[in-house]
């Protein structure tokens, strides 16, 4: 405690804007890195498949909505793609709970900055910092408690979309063009292979992101297509010059209306109806 505020010493701490660096000195268990355990509950439901890709625009990133734990479903609509701040977007696979919590995490360490220092992290600051908060869960993951995010956003001093993806260990590649993680995401980087035009715009580039999901769910089992009967349709994100945004699922269902009428005519991909 300090003497002359009676708050705790971390409050007096200076050097740094890092939020979870504070929240380490005041409360380390609060951070989900301080969960350990010799046995921990496998049982845990699991994010699936998120794709990003760049258009001419920006970038979109897209997520479908099945949770699984085990061979079951543990929910079907579960949100996997979030804005982390005004410009940049984040997805998650891997262990739910935890995934949820780091992004949750991820986006206080971002807005603190920005108070800290008047100014917002740089993209590549942003992506690092992700990349640090990812090893700090490396006991989690060797206890197969695995986090595996994908970072995107658009990069104000480069003007153009850019995307992250990142390993358990909290190694960080950038992407060129497109990336998908998860269980579906080698049949989506597959199908993106095919369908991905680097001059897309974003409204072409959903249309794109729809197109792998809907593949990735067609082989992936863990991976859950558009669910029509519940009114259910993978989250959308779009970044660009103006901002992150999420669309709303009304913008969202008349593309993937569109892309059902085409498959029942092409099952397995073929000529598109452009919407």
């Amino acid at each position: 405690m300090t003497p002359q505020s009676g708050l705790p010493s971390a409050y007096g701490l200076t050097g740094s804007a890092s939020f979870v660096e504070f929240l380490a000195a005041l409360s380390p268990d609060q951070l989900t890195a301080a969960v350990s355990g010799s046995s921990p509950a496998l049982a845990a439901p699991h994010g699936t498949t998120i794709v990003a890709l760049r258009t001419g625009d920006g970038v979109i990133m897209a997520g479908d909505r099945r949770a699984t734990m085990g061979n079951l479903i543990a929910q079907h609509d579960i949100e996997k793609v979030f804005a982390a701040d005004d410009h940049s977007v984040i997805g998650i696979a891997g262990t739910a709970g935890l995934a949820v919590e780091l992004v949750r995490l991820f986006q206080v360490e971002l807005e603190h900055y920005e108070k800290i220092e008047g100014v917002s992290l740089s993209l590549d600051g942003k992506a690092n910092r992700l990349a640090s908060m990812l090893r700090g869960q490396l006991g989690l993951a060797m206890q197969g408690l695995a986090v595996v995010p994908l970072f995107a956003g658009f990069d104000l001093a480069r003007s153009r979309g850019r995307i992250f993806s990142y390993d358990v260990t909290g190694g960080r590649y950038e992407e060129h063009d497109f990336y998908a993680v998860g269980s579906g995401s080698t049949f989506a980087r597959g199908s993106l292979k095919k369908l991905y035009r680097r001059d897309a715009d974003n409204s072409a580039g959903v249309r794109t992101a729809l197109e792998a999901l809907y593949d990735a769910a067609d082989d992936d089992s863990a991976t859950g297509g558009p669910d029509i009967a519940r009114g259910i349709f993978p989250v959308v994100a779009t970044v660009d010059q103006e901002g992150a945004r999420i669309l709303p699922e009304s913008e969202v269902s008349p593309t993937v209306e569109v892309m059902l009428q085409d498959r029942r005519q092409h099952p397995d991909g073929g000529p598109r109806t452009e919407s």
